[in-house]
């Protein structure tokens, strides 16, 4: 992947002396929070709130922080910022039209700087060695792959008639949602939801997940959905992220500055579906631990094999092998 644009997986750079997005080191670095200020305290939240990271470490919201070019800070990210601040602020009618683009970028930004704070923590606990060998090479094509894209931010990048993403963006009946977020890194795959809208995306899908299930998808257009229909929708995705069992791989042609990013075809040379088999056992362990909140077992959820419960109706669930 010659691209002449900044590889951190080409010398496994995660020693927190480069910019996270561009590689430099110099004029000025700045640590920039991955949950932003804006986030936390539209959110109420103090940013002493803890998450564990793969490593079992504990760390506060407000201690994850990657570094960051302060003019590609101040010029490209920040104005980000403020037009995802903006549409938050609104909620649904703005989020809802947002760019797919901007939502791509502000999504991508924030679990790339999950990846880079795990990359760090793996090394000092010689999990992965200092050029990352013994890490899953299409892990590190797809990890890399994502940065490459992230870095439409500063400068400019065009994919040629695909987008890499599926996102989805959905009403919810409860107009204040608490605010609360998951993601898979390995599938690179996030949800979200927060006032009255909710959001999944998957990162490098090239919309197949989308499509994947699209049929429940047009069932719920413009349908407010309960809690619970919001974490069934997001655990179909989060599993079906798990099945999909292709490597995307991309053209990458830099032209007089322009990067211009065309996709390969999914199919490649195998005969195999794009999905593995969809078990619904398995799909129900998924939706057991999205449904926590409400007290779901996974007894409950498959005490019909045939047809594990849902909130909606028809369920519209993909055929299980």
């Amino acid at each position: 992947m010659n691209t002449g644009l900044y590889n951190p997986f080409k010398l496994f750079d995660f020693k927190g002396n480069k910019c996270f997005l561009t590689g430099l080191s110099v004029p000025e670095l700045v640590m920039i929070n991955l949950l932003p200020q804006w986030l936390l305290n539209m959110a109420q939240l103090t940013g002493n709130e803890q998450i564990k990271l793969l490593d079992e470490s504990v760390k506060s919201y407000n201690s994850l922080k990657v570094p960051c070019n302060e003019e590609v800070y101040l010029k490209n990210i920040l104005p980000l910022e403020n037009r995802i601040e903006r549409a938050f602020a609104e909620g649904y009618k703005e989020v809802s039209v947002l760019h797919e683009l901007d939502l791509f970028h502000w999504i991508g930004k924030l679990m790339y700087g999950f990846l880079y704070l795990e990359m760090q923590a793996a090394i000092r606990l010689k999990q992965l060695s200092g050029d990352g060998m013994n890490m899953s090479q299409g892990l590190m094509h797809k990890f890399a792959n994502l940065h490459t894209m992230l870095q439409g931010l500063y400068t400019a990048i065009e994919f040629e008639e695909f987008k890499p993403w599926s996102i989805v963006i959905v009403p919810l009946e409860d107009k204040d949602t608490p605010f609360s977020f998951r993601d898979e890194i390995n599938t690179l795959i996030f949800s979200l939801k927060f006032k009255d809208f909710g959001i999944i995306a998957c990162l490098q899908d090239n919309g197949t997940n989308k499509r994947y299930h699209q049929e429940i998808l047009s069932s719920i257009q413009d349908k407010q959905l309960s809690g619970q229909q919001f974490e069934e929708i997001a655990a179909r995705f989060f599993y079906s992220a798990y099945l999909f069992n292709r490597l995307p791989e991309y053209n990458y042609l830099p032209v007089n500055g322009v990067v211009y990013i065309d996709q390969m075809p999914l199919r490649g040379m195998q005969n195999k579906p794009v999905f593995d088999e969809w078990e619904h056992k398995t799909y129900a362990q998924v939706l057991e631990n999205f449904w926590k909140p409400w007290g779901l077992t996974l007894f409950e959820i498959i005490k019909n094999p045939m047809q594990p419960v849902s909130f909606f109706e028809p369920s519209l669930l993909p055929d299980a092998g």
